[in-house]
């Protein structure tokens, strides 16, 4: 089977508007079987088409009148794009430690938001300052690595975090490290993502 290409600069094809359905569908569907059974739902990616087959990092995001209610991801892809929704949609729901589990009476009004990730970029920086030039708001998701400690800011976080400063402190702080650190051991990888948004034409379950 012949799987779609990357663009030039390694990002996987968009997603056709059936593919994005799927994705809102299995990930609703994954929640749904949650409840009874505590596991995520068992996927078949040949039954998907060659886009959601395709190995890809994703990340779940659930709110309740515009509240978050859970976000659990992957950064790294290494499962079918359509599994790794699944997974994460259950975790979103029901592993979130800032969350209690998910009730079934909040089902209903779950708003589902999916963000497909780029492959992640290493940013070659030897300074704060530097860093913050080389930032794109809006644009950019970041993940910060030193050791043991590690966090990542997917691009909504600029909605509410917008001056590149400000973004890079509470991401520090996130990972466990003072606002104010800076160190040459720190990393940093940036990434685009793909938003699949949630309405309620998608909210039947599949058959």
């Amino acid at each position: 089977m012949s799987l779609p290409k990357p663009d030039a600069h390694g990002n996987p094809p968009a997603l056709a508007p059936e593919d994005a359905r799927s994705l809102i569908q299995v990930a609703r569907a994954s929640i749904n079987h949650g409840f009874a059974t505590d596991q995520p739902v068992d996927i078949e990616p040949l039954e998907f088409s060659n886009r959601l087959i395709r190995p890809a990092a994703s990340f779940v995001t659930l709110n309740i009148a515009g509240q978050l209610r859970g976000c659990i991801g992957s950064v790294e892809a290494r499962r079918p794009l359509v599994q790794d929704v699944a997974h994460n949609a259950f975790a979103a729901a029901f592993r979130d430690p800032r969350f209690p589990p998910l009730a079934e009476t909040e089902f209903h009004p779950l708003e589902i938001h999916i963000s497909v990730l780029g492959p992640p970029v290493p940013l070659s920086v030897e300074s704060e300052e530097e860093l913050l030039k080389t930032l794109r708001p809006g644009v950019d998701g970041l993940i910060l690595e030193e050791s043991t400690f590690r966090s990542v800011f997917l691009p909504q976080v600029w909605d509410t975090l917008p001056e590149p400063a400000q973004f890079l402190e509470h991401l520090k702080l996130k990972a466990g490290l003072p606002a104010g650190y800076w160190s040459p051991q720190l990393r940093f990888r940036r990434f685009v993502v793909e938003e699949i948004g949630d309405d309620a034409e998608d909210r039947d379950l599949p058959a």
